[in-house]
């Protein structure tokens, strides 16, 4: 039988009580109900230790009491549904409890959750919508952090039913607007889009990364960790095995760090050809790299070797990325707008899109030319051929309307 532990004046410590031998400071060691983490209580004097442990809990049974009573606030219910995710992964659980503590934690999240109704609900998204300014697709963000939420309360006999119901599909209503879809530029906009940057001496260097992006439809995580020895110009195969993100590491300070990570799922993991226009885009930025001898110097977990680099030799984040597409349309808008008044025709404005629209933009001019949706999900990493079909079937929604166009222009019967 094992022996009981003693402290220094030979006195019985009970279990998670431990005494540190370099200062005789007692500690107590629990796992937290909610967070299922390790914590700690400390104190110099062993009585005091355990007057702790008592406090704690109490205040452990209280919590959960005022939760099981419908009592407890919504910050309560979030902190306990976040704390059941440990199968999420790191970037994706920062960005939850960012996205909650941001928007929710210091004002709808001090509500009692059993007096939330569907009303409150729709009234706090609205007013996320029209006082904080915020774009639909970030109040879905918002809604997908809080809906499972109320659902787990559902799920626990807290409240009977989920106040969050509906409520997305009631704003967007409400907004009269097709928000958060996703649309491809036109291959007119696409082609005034990379004419200009590429003829432009404040943003040319930018074309091999819009070229590889629009021709490949990888996803921006997965460009910006491109290395050298991933790409097969013999072969003239990329492999896609990885991607960087930039998040917010700690919940702490929420400061962005870049981290390698695999594939959500098993379809990113994947090789893309390389058409004729990628394989020269990857050869003039190898070229422009040595003539200005400025390489990707970064190692991000291990990885080295990126292809794409910014001025100070690191990796590219996705915000600069679209700041800077940001400023080639407000320039390419500007001038364009002059240019067809002198020329006496209609201007070419290409609509704000971020670099994520031009994944979307490639699978749309893929499935204008490809009929094979397996072939498509393919190249494009879908987990979800759904995903695959409903750009598909967007295209084919336009190409019957221009095929009916073109029938109208070339039967001359009506």
């Amino acid at each position: 039988m094992a022996q009981a532990r003693k402290d220094n004046r030979g006195r019985v410590l009970r279990k998670g009580e431990t005494q540190r031998k370099y200062d005789s400071m007692y500690i107590y060691t629990y796992t937290d109900p909610f967070t299922h983490k390790r914590k700690y209580l400390y104190s110099k004097d062993l009585m005091e230790l355990r007057e702790k442990e008592k406090a704690l809990m109490k205040d452990q049974l209280d919590g959960l009491d005022v939760y099981a009573a419908g009592n407890s606030d919504l910050n309560f219910v979030f902190d306990r549904y976040i704390s059941t995710k440990t199968d999420l992964r790191s970037t994706t659980y920062t960005n939850y409890t960012y996205t909650y503590d941001h928007f929710v934690r210091e004002t709808f999240g001090k509500t009692k959750v059993g007096e939330i109704k569907y009303s409150d609900v729709l009234h706090f998204y609205l007013y996320l919508l029209k006082e904080k300014g915020i774009q639909v697709n970030t109040l879905e963000t918002v809604h997908s952090v809080l809906h499972p939420t109320f659902q787990m309360a559902v799920r626990d006999d807290i409240i009977r039913t989920n106040p969050s119901d509906g409520v997305m599909a009631q704003v967007k209503k409400k907004s009269g607007k097709n928000h958060g879809v996703r649309h491809a530029l036109t291959v007119e906009q696409q082609r005034a889009f990379m004419n200009y940057t590429a003829n432009s001496p404040v943003f040319c260097h930018w074309t091999p990364l819009f070229t590889v992006l629009l021709g490949t439809g990888c996803r921006i995580g997965e460009i910006i960790g491109l290395r050298w020895e991933d790409i097969d110009y013999e072969k003239r195969m990329i492999s896609i095995n990885h991607s960087v993100t930039y998040y917010p590491r700690r919940t702490d300070t929420y400061k962005c760090e870049f981290q390698v990570s695999l594939p959500k799922t098993e379809a990113g993991i994947r090789n893309v050809p390389m058409m004729e226009e990628v394989y020269k885009a990857f050869k003039e930025e190898a070229a422009r790299q040595k003539e200005d001898g400025c390489y990707n110097t970064m190692e991000v977990d291990g990885m080295s070797g990126f292809v794409f680099a910014n001025r100070f030799g690191g990796l590219h984040n996705p915000q600069a990325i679209n700041r800077t597409i940001r400023r080639i349309l407000e320039n390419h808008n500007a001038e364009e707008v002059l240019n067809a008044k002198k020329e006496e025709r209609p201007p070419i404005i290409i609509p704000h899109f971020s670099c994520h629209h031009l994944r979307h933009t490639f699978c749309t001019r893929f499935c204008e030319n490809e009929t094979n949706v397996k072939i498509i999900q393919a190249v494009m990493g879908h987990a979800n051929i759904e995903t695959t079909l409903d750009i598909y079937a967007e295209v084919t929604d336009m190409k019957k309307t221009e095929a009916i166009e073109d029938l109208s222009r070339n039967l001359h019967i009506f």
